[in-house]
């Protein structure tokens, strides 16, 4: 299918040769496995994260009702809803927190879906609900938006990250990005974070085209990354110049195809904007 608004289109068109092999193959890689030392947790019966033998061991210390049995790692919470389950786990975050083993605390909550739609129904009730910080630390699934602006010439507006951020700092990425924070649906999170990163007032009526999602897993510093990436295609106009609102971009530029793709083979991007990419161009099934 092909991408649309029309402005994706036009990026599509401009990409020739060994460069359109790359992202292809690309975006055929979006899913790692775990290190092979790693360990699978599951809570309450459901598997739901990998974490390394070390975080593993933390958990079995300071995480009640966690145990290390036959090479597996299982957590028992006793809990009889999701609150009292989210709480427990967040009391084990935040004593990570304090012994300096988790970074990028951000007092901002994610929710956790055991079996979430794509995307995920804010009436649906989540799994847990813990500190986003949490998500990577304990391989937990999370949910985003990516937005490509592109515009009529084909050319792509990227956003530079701030070196402040505590994942990916100074890399580039989408013209707009961010997670789903708790109580907050895909639409929603895509108005504020236009609005908040790029100084976009968006309304109903302008171009936006949802591309599908895309899931992304690797392992990162702070351990397995798993991201539901919910892909959007805007139409840029030329009049357009966008403006960092919240502190969390630190330049933005408007590059052609061939800038962006050898900007991605370089490492200069962040592994989830490249796949937004693929997604919102049609080069990689959706979830």
């Amino acid at each position: 299918m092909p991408p649309k608004p029309s402005h994706a289109q036009a990026f599509l068109h401009q990409i020739r040769g060994h460069q359109l092999d790359w992202l292809i193959e690309f975006a055929q890689c979006s899913r790692a496995e775990p290190p092979e030392h790693w360990l699978a947790w599951s809570g309450d019966g459901h598997l739901v994260g990998w974490v390394s033998p070390e975080r593993a061991e933390q958990m079995v210390v300071h995480l009640p009702g966690c145990v290390l049995r036959e090479g597996r790692l299982i957590w028992q919470s006793n809990a009889e809803n999701p609150m009292q389950r989210s709480r427990s786990l967040q009391n084990f975050l935040q004593t990570q927190a304090d012994r300096g083993r988790l970074e990028g605390w951000r007092d901002e909550y994610f929710n956790y879906w055991l079996k979430p739609n794509t995307p995920p129904l804010v009436t649906d009730e989540p799994w847990l609900c813990v500190e986003r910080a949490g998500f990577r630390h304990l391989g937990l699934m999370s949910h985003a938006v990516h937005i490509n602006g592109f515009c009529a010439n084909g050319q792509l507006w990227c956003a530079k990250r701030s070196a402040a951020k505590a994942t990916d700092p100074g890399l580039w990425d989408n013209m707009t990005a961010g997670g789903l924070t708790a109580g907050e649906d895909a639409i929603s999170t895509v108005r504020r974070e236009l609005k908040e990163e790029a100084g976009w007032h968006w309304n109903v009526r302008q171009n936006l085209n949802g591309c599908g999602a895309v899931r992304t897993q690797r392992t990162e510093p702070q351990g397995w990354h798993d991201e539901v990436l919910l892909v959007y295609n805007l139409d840029i106009p030329d009049t357009f110049q966008p403006i960092n609102q919240d502190g969390e971009v630190q330049d933005f530029a408007c590059w052609d195809p061939h800038e962006v793709i050898s900007g991605m083979q370089a490492g200069a991007f962040t592994a989830d904007a490249a796949h937004a990419l693929c997604r919102g161009l049609g080069l990689t099934r959706t979830e």
